[in-house]
């Protein structure tokens, strides 16, 4: 059975959750393969530059739609790759970017279509900042391609609780849950006194550290408001780019210069880091934070899971399915507007309590430590890649089996 991959993000062109899926889950389904433990023929089709990889064909931009808004320069790209997804059984599609390719491909060639859900264009609507009109037609393209859809991946229980609230004419039967994973070897305890002093980083002294990019569901200004109420000895370091819109960016240097203009220990590294680098500043962290107040599972935990940190995040979307309150991390309450944006109806409210609990495990090491191990053996036994290329795998059959 040949399934064809579409995807906006894939290595070494990856920034953000749904490009480490891709990439993890393509290397899982490949080796199934190889060990005869599925027969899944995987070809990847990913956009941007050309890619030496075997099986994998990258795709650009048309240069007849160079100046084109960006929702559709991506139309453009899904067009170019369309006709070559033709012999295939299973077309499955990451990200609306890609959605429209696996949505027309299967319509061209009567195949079924999977699309898996790593985030949803109603619950973004910041997405207009950075698309402009645009949003509108990435809208259209995701609503289009998963009423149209065979099944529908959401990576946690309330991904796919989103999914039937924003779609209320899909089939419920159709959207299945298979979680995001994580590969305990490659993501692992570093240390590396050295690097991490180049960084910046001190590591006689507690850290709290974000990862993310600089974008609205991320809920890093609401985090950087937060640091302003944290004990002085307590150093934050933001592994924290790829701003989505200049008006964000803007406010986020802002806060950063704020801070560092009242307390020390404020590390902000706008480039991206290598997995080694990660692992090292990850493993050095009392406590990893994920204050976002949109994600649908958030792989980033996972990663600081497993490289024995603990995770303090926000009880929102998939999050409270990755960190076990008081096992593996803390969960952070928050009341959040249901008008798709995930406001927090009292921003003070859950800066003081992101600030609170944040000050609770910083302050105790021994605790941190604990939460960090159990992270790590949740993250082991859990979130194996193997077992979900194995799930995906069963999902192309079922779907090859019934048809469109």
């Amino acid at each position: 059975m040949r399934v064809d991959i579409v995807t906006k993000e894939y290595p070494p062109e990856i920034y953000g959750g749904a490009g480490v899926h891709v990439a993890e889950l393509v290397k899982a389904l490949r080796r199934l393969h190889l060990d005869g433990a599925a027969e899944v023929d995987v070809r990847v089709r990913a956009f941007g530059a050309p890619r030496d990889e075997a099986g994998t064909t990258a795709y650009g931009v048309p240069t007849e739609l160079a100046g084109a808004n960006g929702a559709i320069q991506t139309i453009g790209t899904d067009l170019e790759i369309v006709s070559d997804v033709t012999g295939a059984d299973v077309v499955h599609s990451h990200t609306w970017y890609a959605n429209f390719a696996g949505h027309l491909a299967s319509l061209l060639n009567g195949i079924p279509h999977i699309v898996t859900a790593h985030s949803l264009e109603p619950l973004r609507p910041w997405k207009a900042e950075q698309l402009g009109g645009g949003y509108a037609v990435s809208s259209y393209i995701e609503r289009t391609a998963y009423e149209g859809a065979a099944a529908i991946v959401a990576v946690s229980d309330g991904m796919r609780n989103d999914i039937l609230r924003s779609y209320p004419a899909l089939d419920p039967a159709k959207v299945r849950v298979i979680y995001n994973g994580i590969d305990v070897d490659a993501w692992r305890p570093v240390e590396d006194p050295e690097l991490l002093a180049r960084l910046g980083v001190d590591p006689g002294r507690p850290s709290i550290v974000f990862v993310g990019r600089i974008t609205r569901q991320k809920g890093l200004p609401y985090l950087l408001r937060a640091a302003e109420l944290l004990p002085p000895e307590v150093q934050l370091v933001l592994c924290a780019g790829a701003p989505d819109t200049p008006q964000i960016l803007a406010e986020v240097e802002g806060l950063v210069q704020g801070l560092q203009r009242t307390r020390d220990g404020v590390v902000w590294i706008d480039r991206l880091l290598s997995r080694h680098e990660l692992c090292t500043v990850l493993t050095a962290a009392t406590t990893f934070v994920c204050p976002s107040v949109y994600e649908p599972l958030g792989i980033v935990n996972l990663e600081a899971m497993a490289c024995g940190a603990a995770v303090v995040g926000t009880a929102t979307g998939g999050i409270p399915e990755v960190v076990v309150d008081g096992v593996t991390g803390r969960l952070v309450p928050i009341d959040q507007a249901d008008d798709g944006t995930g406001t927090p109806t009292d921003p003070e409210r859950f800066v003081a309590d992101l600030a609170r609990v944040l000050t609770e495990v910083a302050t105790d090491p021994e605790r941190a430590a604990a939460y960090g191990a159990a992270g790590r053996r949740r993250a082991a036994d859990d979130f194996s890649w193997g077992a979900i290329a194995e799930q995906t795998a069963a999902l192309y059959a079922e779907v090859s089996r019934s048809g469109r």
